[in-house]
């Protein structure tokens, strides 16, 4: 009798600290990697875009050094718009977790002549769905400074990979300017920089678990 209550004890105590009731939660998923980056277009021709893969493996930032949308000061039509399109292979470690974009973050520098316009566009897409996330930022003649926009993609099940697959998310971005009613003579470029003349756009990366 003493036996079986014993034993009754040990297999209560050895439910009552799993994790199934209470007990320490399993640890997550392991972090999202980036495996490699592609990127191709006429803002970002072969060699000038470098990247650069954050401490914690869930961010990235990439570099360009010849990305400008320019109209006016002996530019040609084909100068007016600018694109440049990242293909990221994404590894999820593991069957159980998933993951989905969640901030982008752009900078650079404009100088619009009054009349004159810019656009900075960006679209995001998962390959195998069907569906591409756009955003559009529009900035006035007279515009001349530093910019910097952020776009938010909303975890969503047409947004995200299926559990345990590597996907492809491709980041595709444009500058265009518009030289509207300004003057004929005027000089009006968008470019992706900083203040030191380089472009950083940061990309943030999460996972979610699968249900």
């Amino acid at each position: 009798m003493v036996l079986r209550a014993l034993a009754a004890a040990g297999v209560a105590t050895s439910l009552f600290g799993s994790a199934a009731f209470g007990g320490p939660p399993p640890p997550p998923p392991a972090p999202i990697t980036v495996d490699s980056v592609t990127a191709n277009g006429t803002g970002c021709p072969p060699g000038t875009a470098a990247v650069a893969i954050g401490p914690d493996q869930t961010t990235f930032t990439v570099t360009y050094s010849h990305y400008q949308a320019q109209v006016g000061g002996g530019s040609v039509p084909s100068d007016r718009q600018k694109n440049c399109q990242l293909n990221l292979l994404l590894h999820v470690p593991g069957r159980r977790s998933t993951y989905a974009t969640v901030t982008a973050t752009y900078m650079g520098f404009a100088s619009l002549a009054p009349g004159a316009s810019g656009t900075e566009r960006a679209s995001y897409h998962f390959q195998g769905d069907a569906h591409t996330t756009t955003f559009t930022h529009n900035f006035p003649g007279g515009f001349t400074n530093n910019w910097q926009t952020t776009d938010t993609v909303h975890i969503a099940a047409r947004n995200r990979a299926r559990c345990g697959e590597d996907r492809t998310l491709t980041i595709n971005t444009e500058l265009q300017v518009d030289p509207g009613t300004s003057s004929p003579g005027a000089t009006s470029f968008m470019e992706m920089d900083s203040t030191d003349g380089s472009i950083q756009t940061v990309y943030h990366l999460a996972w979610k678990k699968c249900q």
